[in-house]
């Protein structure tokens, strides 16, 4: 059992060095394994190294090669370059030596020639001495002879003149005649010159007028007045009472109009002038400080040529509060203080001749001598939704439908509602004034021209009005921040300002009670 014992004990040490050597076995394998890795990694570590070297001496003979062309383009242009030089150098110096040659040659025949000439004429000398002395008798002689027989023609004549007292006295009289005519002729030349410039002339301060000038008639023979429907009944009461004035020859009463802009209040004026039968003139503020010391002539100017009109005359003065600012408060320039003291001579009193109508955003920046001379004070507010619905289906009808119902311009429209969509448009373009919604309208008629087919879609139309809409805001934004406005949107009132004026149906009920037996302009009593 020992042996046994023993035997199994070296059976097992045998079987734990056959496992030791396996295990030998495999580690060589392994690590021959992983020396056999380490050389393929160097050996590709090696090609790697090997071809960047190789590549970097290949882009090397490469750049040097470029360098090699360069340096010897290089040199090929300087050596052109020289090769230029020296023949620009050489046809310089040749043309310089010829043309030395031809200077030589040219002084060398100019000195021949002079040295010949005054060989000639010192040979000459006697014969050209006596042609000068009878060419100078001859003349003396000539001249002698015709003085004689100009003063014998003179002489004559005057004493035939003189002995004769009837040809005398005809040439008194007809020079006396022709001084006195001269002299007349002048002077009623200026004084026409004067009536018609009066007459006829527009003042430079007028920038429109209705009434007949020589000029309008040579570029416009016919006058052809435009009626808008939806103003009629906004200018029929303050139309009928301004008639009647006119035509029992009245005195005017003067209108102040404030609003923001592009409420219409210069499309009111020329429909006031228009229904009432009275010529108008517009004219700015602004022209005015810029005339500087010729502002006081050219204000009475304006107010003598408001006079000659036969039919009366309805002045519109726009931005009025650009020249007529408070003289106390304000810094402004001696001219223009002394223009406004002209302005406010010739608007004292009321007139017959003329109506005073002024127009301004700011009207509390008035000097209170104009505000002494207003009788009436109307506010034009931003439309309503209704006046809104009607100023939209009216330019929209006027800038899309027309030009794509006639046929002659590029604008087409799609199909949908019109009516519903001018409503909403109405709805959606609250705050904007008259002017706003025309230039919405033309930027409808753009957007259609601008595109592809030229056809004006509904989606084209909203996104013009939604940036409308958008800029529209912007400028309120602006207005906020400076404090012009509140936050209602209406102004704000400044410190030394007027009482808020009176409301366009407040101004227009003292001027409907009229007689009953006038007569509105279309016949209709009133």
């Amino acid at each position: 059992m020992q042996e046994q014992s023993v035997q199994l004990e070296h059976q097992s040490r045998v079987k734990e060095y056959e496992a030791a050597v396996e295990q030998l076995k495999g580690d060589q394998i392994r690590i021959q394994a992983e020396e056999r890795r380490k050389t393929l990694n160097e050996e590709t570590k090696q090609h790697q190294a090997r071809a960047q070297y190789q590549d970097k001496l290949a882009r090397q003979r490469y750049d040097d090669q470029l360098r090699q062309q360069q340096l010897l383009n290089d040199e090929n242009l300087r050596k052109q370059e020289e090769s230029v030089q020296k023949q620009e150098a050489m046809r310089k110096a040749t043309i310089e030596h010829e043309m030395e040659l031809r200077h030589k040659n040219e002084m060398l025949r100019v000195e021949a020639e002079s040295k010949a000439r005054a060989r000639v004429e010192r040979e000459n000398a006697d014969i050209i001495r006596e042609q000068i002395r009878l060419k100078a008798a001859e003349h003396r002689q000539t001249v002698l002879e015709s003085i004689r027989t100009a003063g014998a023609v003179f002489g004559e004549g005057f004493r035939a003149f003189v002995s004769d007292w009837d040809k005398v006295t005809a040439t008194v009289a007809g020079l006396t005649l022709l001084a006195v005519g001269v002299y007349s002729a002048r002077n009623a030349t200026t004084v026409a010159g004067r009536y018609i410039e009066a007459r006829l002339g527009k003042p430079s301060l007028v920038r429109e007028t209705s009434r007949f000038t020589v000029v309008e008639a040579l570029k416009h023979p016919i006058k052809v007045r435009w009626t808008s429907p939806s103003l009629e009944e906004r200018v029929r009461d303050i139309a009928i009472a301004t008639r009647n004035t006119r035509q029992n020859r009245g005195l005017y009463r003067n209108i102040l109009m404030y609003g923001p802009p592009g409420t219409g209040k210069t499309l009111f004026a020329k429909k006031l002038a228009m229904h009432s039968g009275m010529d108008y003139a517009i004219m700015t503020g602004g022209d005015v400080a810029p005339m500087g010391r010729d502002g006081v002539t050219a204000m009475h100017k304006v107010f003598d040529w408001a006079g000659t009109s036969g039919r009366g005359l309805l002045l519109f003065v726009d931005e009025a509060d650009a020249f007529l600012r408070k003289r106390s408060t304000e810094k402004i320039s001696e001219d223009l203080r002394a223009t406004l003291n002209a302005f406010l001579y010739r608007t004292g009193e009321q007139s017959n001749k003329f109506m005073l109508v002024l127009a301004s955003n700011q009207p509390e920046q008035f000097d209170w001598a104009i505000n002494d001379r207003i009788d009436e004070i109307v506010n034009f507010m931003l439309p309503g939704l209704e006046e809104r619905e009607r100023l939209v289906r009216l330019y929209f009808d006027r800038y899309v439908l027309e030009p794509a119902t006639g046929g002659r311009q590029r604008l087409k429209l799609a199909q949908f509602d019109y009516g519903l969509k001018c409503s909403e448009i109405a709805k959606r373009v609250k705050g904007m004034s008259g002017r706003e919604i025309s230039k919405l309208a033309v930027a409808w008629q753009a957007a259609a021209y601008s595109s592809e087919d030229g056809v004006l879609t509904e989606a084209m139309i909203d996104a013009r009005v939604d940036d409308a809409v958008r800029q529209h805001q912007q400028k309120m934004d602006w207005l906020h921040g400076e404090g012009v406005l509140d936050n209602e949107g209406r102004p704000t009132p400044t410190k030394g300002s007027a009482p808020p004026p009176l409301k366009a149906q407040e101004v227009l009920r003292p001027l409907q009670e009229v007689p009953s037996d006038r007569s509105k302009p279309d016949g209709t009593p009133v």
